[in-house]
């Protein structure tokens, strides 16, 4: 598994563990071991833009992703292929004005916005209802699984 961060903020984050988190997400998925991710950690105002540019949205958000292989997640015995899943794109700034109103640190909201933008690299989504339990069930499994087996 090739996990590669880029942290460009000014956010002192400890890079192993989203590195952990993605390997054991990976892993539970059954995608190839030989499968890569990309993370980058940007300030507002690059988030801002690249929100604008990919989904017309004004402002920052928390996390996108920008999938690339279109790689889907294997199942027990039969790994996805190998490829190159993505990039997942996260800006610090948004995630901890969301952990304060969600009551919990800025980290553990970085790492579910991780999960949350690996699935989206591996195809889920939430438009409809019955996607976003479907994504959220999983995302919260996963992460909670991570932090309890770490």
């Amino acid at each position: 598994m090739s996990v590669e961060i880029n942290n460009e903020t000014a956010w002192e984050l400890e890079m192993s563990e989203f590195v952990d988190l993605v390997s054991y997400c990976l892993e539970q998925l059954y995608v190839s071991p030989a499968a890569e991710v990309n993370i980058m950690f940007v300030d507002i105002k690059t988030m801002t833009d690249l929100h604008v540019k990919w989904m017309d949205l004004p402002g920052p958000t928390d996390v996108l992703s920008f999938p690339m292989d279109e790689l889907t997640p294997g199942r027990e015995g039969v790994p996805s292929a190998a490829g190159v899943l993505g990039d997942i794109v996260l800006c610090p700034d948004v995630a901890a004005e969301q952990a304060r109103d969600a009551g919990h640190a800025p980290i553990e909201e970085m790492l579910l916005l991780t999960v949350h933008g690996l699935l989206h690299l591996l195809g889920f989504d939430h438009a409809e209802p019955e996607e976003e339990k479907t994504m959220f069930t999983l995302q919260r499994k996963l992460l909670l699984n991570f932090l309890a087996n770490r």
